[in-house]
């Protein structure tokens, strides 16, 4: 057996350097909405005036802001001066501390043009939206939805009516101040027989 000299192994591992952990690489920065100025928006303004509150892309989404007293109009009128015929969604979304605390939101799409454009406005609570089912047949389970989880009505709608609550169901459980915890314990008592859904 070879003499290793000064009792060392012969291949010694060598020893690691030592590493500075690599900085955490730095954030994105938050996107902002920015001024969205196109044709379709200069004719908007022109026919509707200051009833276009703003306009402006965010993410990548092209969205209008209008007054309530001219939404159903420039609804009609992205359908058809400019060739938003596709609803694809109408939703709501719930601010309870604003004046105006309910934001519709209607989503156009043109097949033409392939672009989308949201548009929304505000309403009071107890105020009502307009129908847009005399334009799409097929709003009318979304503008349901809308009112059963939210609690607007819709101006001229056929038949609204809760589409997914039952019937006699107390509260809209997408609104902010709806408290998920206190749902409406008679109608779970009567028809579950239990003292609480949760």
């Amino acid at each position: 057996m070879p003499e290793v000299p000064d009792g060392n192994p012969p291949n010694p591992v060598p020893a690691q350097a030592a590493t500075t952990p690599a900085a955490a690489p730095a954030a994105a920065p938050k996107p902002v909405p920015q001024p969205w100025d196109c044709e379709l928006v200069q004719q908007l303004k022109n026919s509707y005036g200051s009833g276009i509150h703003d306009a402006a892309t965010f993410a990548g989404q092209n969205y209008l802001v209008v007054d309530r007293a001219v939404c159903h109009d420039v609804l009609l009128y992205l359908y058809q001066q400019l060739g938003y015929t596709s609803l694809t969604d109408l939703t709501a979304v719930h601010y309870p501390k604003d004046e105006l605390p309910f934001e519709m939101v209607w989503i156009l799409f043109s097949m033409a043009a392939n672009e989308r454009v949201r548009v929304k406005a505000r309403f009071a609570d107890g105020e009502s939206a307009p129908t847009v089912t005399d334009r799409w047949v097929g709003a009318n389970w979304m503008e349901r939805e809308v009112y059963d989880m939210f609690g607007i009505r819709f101006t001229g709608h056929p038949d609204l009516r809760r589409i997914l609550m039952p019937d006699e169901w107390t509260g809209h459980p997408l609104r902010k101040d709806y408290d998920p915890h206190k749902q409406d314990e008679v109608w779970v008592r009567k028809n579950l027989g239990i003292e609480s859904g949760q």
